[in-house]
């Protein structure tokens, strides 16, 4: 079933969560900040765009610009980023939607993108 992780004061997740439900898709939604993603979700979901870090990544966040995660990034390996992720869930772009039996993989909500995705 596909997961979702999302924040209730974030319009971009509500409107994903609406899409969703008006597409009559079944899904679990899991509140980001008190339930963030396991380590193992957060592997696949940089395996799915490349090992491209940022891409997961709440790079508008305070929590990262008060961490100086722009300038710290770089110099950092990819476990040790994504250990960070699972023990912050505002570090990651939200919504975070993941469905390993149908190979979705999905961060942020652009209508156009969950169209394919879900065709």
């Amino acid at each position: 079933m596909l997961k979702i992780y999302t924040y209730k004061a974030c319009s971009t997740c509500r409107n994903a969560t609406n899409w969703l439900r008006a597409q009559g898709i079944d899904f679990e939604e899991l509140p980001i900040r008190e339930t963030p993603p396991t380590m193992c979700e957060l592997q696949i979901m940089l395996n799915a765009y490349e090992g491209k870090i940022r891409t997961i990544l709440n790079t508008s966040g305070l929590d990262y610009r008060a961490l100086g995660l722009k300038d710290k990034l770089d110099g950092m390996n990819a476990d040790a980023v994504l250990i960070l992720l699972t023990e912050n869930g505002n570090l990651i772009k939200r919504p975070f939607a993941i469905d390993e039996e149908r190979r979705l993989f999905l961060v942020g909500f652009r209508e156009e993108k969950w169209k394919q995705a879900f065709a």
